[in-house]
């Protein structure tokens, strides 16, 4: 019953968060869209940094994030505030890891707690790591995928280890001006796959697959029951 119903919900909302393709491109040629470019930097930085790692922490359920390291993001790029012992890494990600042609792309207001595991961290996190230090040091988005596409076709950037993955289970995060928090989900990162494989995006599926062949990186959300908190998804 949850899972059918959750399956319907997402099938609704998607439209929301995962506008991901034609639909944010569209809007995104909108001379309307209300972030064109880039806010001052202090928008998108966190004054406490306690408060930052308490919010990359919410992403996973505390039996997770209570031993993992923590990134915060400073005026140079993301910088370890706490050392890990699990493998895991958590970190806020903010709205230049959106898709390329998602109007939130500058959205200074976008918090996105995740927590990755050890393969992710050393395979899908790199690349969150260098778009942020390009974006920080001025460049502009076409300079970041032109900068980001050479790294991945030089290896600079590994590709996608088998089982990365990450939790994005925080009610506090911000994912973007329509859906906000979202819902409690699981993402999986794949070397570009074919989304078919996984039954994504099909009507009933509970699996999203999103392509971002720029990248050769395709990403399959997986819906969860609980919060970071344990209370139910409403």
């Amino acid at each position: 019953m949850y899972e059918h119903k959750l399956a319907a919900t997402a099938a609704k909302r998607l439209a929301l968060i995962l506008v991901l393709g034609t639909v944010w491109h569209a809007v995104a040629q909108d001379s309307k869209t209300p972030y064109p470019n880039m806010a001052p930097l202090e928008q998108y930085l966190m004054a406490d940094q306690n408060a930052e790692i308490a919010l990359a922490r919410s992403a996973a359920p505390e039996s997770i994030s209570r031993d993992a390291a923590v990134m915060v993001l400073g005026r140079h790029g993301y910088e370890t505030a706490v050392q890990g012992k699990n493998g895991f890494v958590c970190v806020v990600e903010r709205s230049w890891t959106a898709p390329i042609d998602d109007p939130n792309f500058w959205n200074p207001k976008l918090r996105g707690p995740i927590c990755f595991n050890a393969a992710a961290a050393r395979s899908y996190l790199p690349r969150t790591i260098k778009k942020t230090e390009l974006i920080v040091a001025g460049r502009t988005k076409d300079q970041m995928v032109q900068a980001i596409t050479a790294a991945i076709e030089s290896k600079e950037l590994p590709p996608m280890e088998p089982g990365a993955m990450c939790y994005m289970l925080s009610k506090q995060g911000y994912l973007d001006d329509h859906a906000g928090h979202w819902h409690p989900h699981l993402m999986f990162f794949v070397s570009q796959a074919d989304p078919a494989a996984w039954g994504a995006s099909l009507p009933g599926s509970p699996i999203i697959g999103v392509n971002a062949s720029w990248e050769q990186l395709t990403t399959f959300l997986i819906p969860v029951r609980r919060w970071s908190d344990g209370t139910a998804d409403q």
